[in-house]
């Protein structure tokens, strides 16, 4: 049986609705990568998603759609989106079992390519989401 690349939580499916709501008609949901930065590394990037792009991967939550970078998936297997909102910050956050290292503040991560032997061996098969 496939999984989902990512999941996401019902605080992050909430927060996603809300951006497309406040972004205008064209807007479809958020697309999330990863990029080379910050002092550990890698950081997650977040778009608005206007024009979905066929090679993405997509997760979906009540109605929220998120898309996944095609050079991301491997760094994401297994990683659940969520949101929280403190006095300190607001932001989605990502529990990446991927994730080695972060930096101080949060902000850059390092992150080690899913390992897909293992995942096979558990008996889960990777499948596209969509």
């Amino acid at each position: 049986m496939g999984f989902a690349i990512m999941s996401m939580t019902e605080a992050a499916a909430n927060r996603v609705k809300a951006i497309v709501d406040n972004s205008g008609p064209e807007a479809k949901g958020i697309r999330v990568g990863i990029k080379k930065g910050g002092c550990a590394g890698m950081e997650y990037t977040i778009d608005l998603v206007t024009d979905p792009n066929a090679k993405d991967d997509v997760i979906e939550r009540d109605g929220a759609k998120v898309w996944v970078e095609p050079s991301a998936v491997l760094y994401l297997l297994g990683t659940e989106m969520g949101f929280e909102s403190t006095t300190l910050r607001s932001g989605f956050t990502f529990t990446n079992p991927n994730q080695t290292s972060a930096c101080g503040c949060g902000e850059s991560v390092e992150l080690k390519p899913a390992d897909l032997a293992a995942l096979a061996a558990k008996g889960n098969a990777v499948a596209p989401a969509h």
